[in-house]
């Protein structure tokens, strides 16, 4: 099956900035894909490519089959789009804005952002530059659904919505994903995409370091805690991947992944080792690990006699 969104090899620099290096990733229909950064990793501007609003430097991007330096227009048409910081005609009410927005889309439109417009408990008579900010961001999402996309694109979409509503909006992003409709998330709530995402890909300074299943991402991801028999004693080696580590005295702790159950067992048995805890980290605990990580490829763990410069 062809995927819904296609990245290869896409690069954008602003001027001396890389706001993208190589990046390459596919989205398959039906699943919310989650997109996780900091402030500046380069999310809103691979969003921006995908939809044709901004141009590569080198490599490309397809949205729905469609090519994004090409075919913006038609993508877009397609596409539900929620920006992280969205732009209205302040003038208009919010009944208004959905006449205005209808005229872009199918007969169906009107009907489906006015149930949207009672689901959500929004003031129709009243002028967008009134609403409170949580109110505009409840009507950006019923223009963006009311259409109905087979695609959605969703640039912190949650930002201002209260806890109830936001809960309820995400959870009916998982109902879309299960009738065969595509989620793209990009988000500052960690814990929220958690509860949903069904792929997650982590991004930093423009590099993309992970793009996998939630439930493989955590099964081979774990928290290990070696306490060892003598400050002065040296660790074994511990194979896998260090996502990020700190040592304390005996104590060192540790975010890595690929450490199988004969390794831990070869671990738990050295003799400078008194005990061995291990722990699955949840998605957000996984996401400080890689910021930690220095924005590079997990680092080889074979030896790790080095961390014992790493002590305060």
């Amino acid at each position: 099956m062809t995927p819904v969104i296609r990245l290869d090899s896409l690069t954008k620099r602003f001027r001396s900035e890389l706001a993208l290096d190589e990046v390459s990733l596919e989205v398959p229909r039906g699943v919310v894909f989650a997109l996780l950064g900091e402030n500046g990793a380069g999310k809103t501007t691979a969003i921006r490519i995908m939809l044709g609003l901004l141009r590569p430097n080198s490599g490309w991007a397809e949205v729905l089959g469609l090519n994004s330096a090409q075919q913006g227009l038609k993508i877009r048409q397609r596409v539900g789009y929620v920006p992280e910081r969205p732009t209205l005609y302040e003038w208009m009410t919010v009944e208004e804005i959905g006449w205005f927005a209808a005229g872009f889309y199918g007969a169906g439109f009107l009907p489906e952002y006015a149930r949207l417009m009672n689901q959500f408990g929004l003031p129709g008579k009243k002028k967008l530059k009134t609403l409170s900010k949580g109110t505009r961001a409840k009507v950006v999402l019923s223009l963006a659904l009311a259409h109905q996309p087979e695609l959605l694109i969703l640039d912190e979409p949650t930002s201002g919505l209260d806890a109830l509503v936001r809960r309820e909006f995400l959870e009916s992003m998982v109902d879309r994903a299960a009738q065969g409709q595509t989620v793209f998330l990009s988000s500052h709530q960690i814990g929220e995409v958690e509860r949903v995402a069904d792929i997650v890909a982590i991004i930093r300074k423009g590099r993309l370091l992970v793009v996998e299943p939630l439930s493989e991402l955590k099964t081979a991801v774990q928290e290990l805690t070696v306490t060892l028999r003598a400050e002065s004693a040296s660790l074994p080696e511990i194979g896998g991947a260090i996502l990020s580590q700190q040592r304390k005295s005996r104590q060192w702790q540790a975010i890595v992944r690929g450490v199988d159950q004969d390794r831990l067992a070869r671990i738990r048995s050295h003799e400078a080792v008194e005990t061995v805890e291990v722990q699955s980290p949840d998605l957000e605990e996984i996401f400080v690990a890689y910021m930690q990580g220095g924005g590079t490829a997990p680092r080889d763990a074979a030896h790790t006699d080095a961390l014992q410069e790493a002590a305060p």
